[in-house]
């Protein structure tokens, strides 16, 4: 019986979360992703490493739709969350980005308290019946976030005059705070000094017991040190994709060998 429950629970553990096939992205005239096909698997963290301008945030911000908010882009293929089409006609963009959350990479807290930046979204979304719920979804996400001890006596206070580091970690408690299923992060450390940026690593390695994901970085320590799972993108097509530790020990692509051991990008 135990070992029924061990397998049924690494079963569990390797569902996917996000079904993603013959991806194409166009800005304008310009064929930014080719041909990506990837499974984003639940309760995993997944990095997407790459030079520059290789397609990375590209094909992230087409997990939740963001580029349909750019004027020139142009998305084909298939898209499925948890086997539904996210590009599906009847699908509400605002509603699936509250079920796929993103973290950019500058923090962007609102111009608003503490408090109201976290019950933002739960209150666009109905998620809360009175304000004892709207607070005790505050301070569950902002303990998610890991900075409640932090904030806790000062939830009045505006966002905006935290540290770089805090509004990082509070824009990850309000991405959570709508119960995502996923949550998306665009480069979350690039504008944050070593301490914060540790502390940011830790928080995405807690968040993934309870969600999928997926974390766009420059930097191959930060991808080999949070995901299970890594992604190479170079000039807008996926070269190779696996176990983090066989992408940067034993890497099937020369191209992914060259970016590694610092070659290209």
């Amino acid at each position: 019986m135990n070992d029924m429950t061990r397998v049924e629970r690494q079963v569990d553990t390797n569902k996917i979360k996000l079904e993603c096939r013959d991806c194409q992205v166009h800005y304008g005239e310009t064929h930014a992703i080719k041909d990506v096909n990837v499974d984003i698997e639940d309760k995993t963290v997944t990095a997407f490493i790459g030079p520059s301008g290789c397609g990375k945030s590209t094909f992230l911000r087409c997990l939740n739709r963001m580029n349909d908010t750019i004027d020139i882009a142009r998305v084909k293929g298939s898209f499925k969350l948890d086997g539904e089409d996210i590009y599906d006609k009847r699908v509400d963009p605002v509603q699936l980005r509250a079920k796929v959350g993103m973290v950019f990479q500058k923090p962007n807290p609102f111009p608003k308290s503490i408090y109201d930046n976290v019950a933002y979204g739960p209150r666009i979304h109905g998620l809360a019946k009175n304000k004892a719920d709207l607070d005790d979804i505050v301070e569950k996400s902002l303990r998610r976030g890991a900075i409640w001890d932090e904030v806790k006596d000062r939830l009045d206070a505006p966002g905006t005059g935290l540290s770089g580091g805090q509004q990082q970690r509070l824009c990850i408690a309000r991405a959570v705070a709508t119960e995502p299923e996923v949550l998306l992060m665009d480069e979350p450390c690039s504008a944050l000094d070593p301490i914060a940026t540790a502390q940011v690593e830790e928080l995405i390695d807690e968040l993934r017991e309870q969600y999928s994901v997926v974390i766009v970085t420059h930097s191959m320590q930060q991808a080999a040190r949070v995901s299970q799972k890594t992604a190479f993108f170079h000039l807008g097509s996926l070269v190779e994709f696996g176990e983090t530790g066989q992408i940067f020990t034993n890497p099937v692509d020369p191209r992914t060998e060259s970016y590694i051991t610092g070659r290209i990008g």
